[in-house]
């Protein structure tokens, strides 16, 4: 059931499933809480409460807000957190949500158990040469660039396409009709556009800061980076000592959770046993 969160600057749409410790489901830009349809029900049969939520912008929350950046999902995510009971809670950020999640963390410790980023863009970023030279990098830059600047739903579509190397989901055409029809709707194209001009510094500022464990997660042929390890592996270095742990999925593009959901799950209960036993 969809339930409903005002917050500053419009309402958030969220729905949660099963009863236990709290987990935050965050997704990533030009998409919706159904990218984690397959991984809430193997989180809650492992004994969680699982809130899924929809960014600003996207899915069923309201289309029309005044900022998109991480520092601005941050804040949503924590008054989710809060209007749930206050946590602690692991927060689960994919993509700019993975940047979201760092400054939440690092913001509002008391609120925030353990965090888990997909696939995050969490850095300043920076393009090399050479990074040119790996063709799925080139051909997701492209499309990524191409959506964003003529806000073309059809050149999305084949950013996915490339962000979904090999495996694709049994649903894989009923999922990206919902997307093309999410982002037919009012607004929602320019939510996507203003988050891809977000700048990851803000996140990346906080990296630091962070009090809690981080589990990064990596797919190995992700065409948003040409080196995907050399990303996560920067993350974690930037974190505190001792904090941050980077797990690589074979096989795995931009949308591990989706593509791999039963190995992103089992990495993520591990992590969470892991630290359930240090503390």
């Amino acid at each position: 059931m969809t339930e409903h969160l005002a917050v500053d600057g419009g309402t958030l749409a969220y729905d949660v499933t099963g009863s236990g410790p709290l987990i935050v489901l965050a997704h990533g830009m030009g998409d919706s809480r159904a990218a984690y349809r397959a991984v809430v029900p193997r989180l809650a049969a492992a004994g969680y409460r699982v809130a899924a939520v929809d960014l600003r912008g996207c899915g069923e929350s309201d289309a029309d807000w005044p900022q998109w950046s991480r520092t601005a999902i941050a804040g949503d995510l924590t008054a989710l957190i809060r209007h749930l009971g206050g946590g602690p809670a692991v927060l689960v950020g994919h993509s700019i949500s993975g940047g979201a999640a760092t400054i939440a963390a690092a913001r509002e410790p008391g609120l925030i158990s353990a965090v888990v980023e997909l696939a995050p863009f969490t850095r300043e970023q920076s393009v090399r040469l050479g990074d040119l030279r790996v063709r799925r990098f080139r051909r997701g830059m492209l499309r990524l660039l191409g959506a964003g600047v003529f806000g073309s739903r059809a050149l999305w579509r084949s950013y996915l396409d490339v962000a979904y190397p090999g495996v694709k989901p049994a649903d894989w055409d009923a999922r990206i009709a919902r997307i093309d029809a999410q982002l037919r709707e009012p607004g929602r194209m320019r939510a996507l556009r203003g988050m891809g001009r977000t700048a990851p510094a803000d996140a990346g500022a906080h990296l630091a800061g962070v009090r809690c464990p981080v589990l990064v997660v990596m797919g190995t042929h992700d065409p948003d980076w040409a080196d995907p390890h050399a990303e996560g592996a920067a993350i974690v270095d930037a974190l505190p000592p001792g904090l941050g742990r980077l797990e690589m999925i074979e096989g795995a593009g931009h949308y591990p959770h989706d593509q791999f959901p039963d190995q992103v799950v089992a990495l993520v209960l591990a992590f969470l046993r892991a630290d359930a036993a240090r503390a």
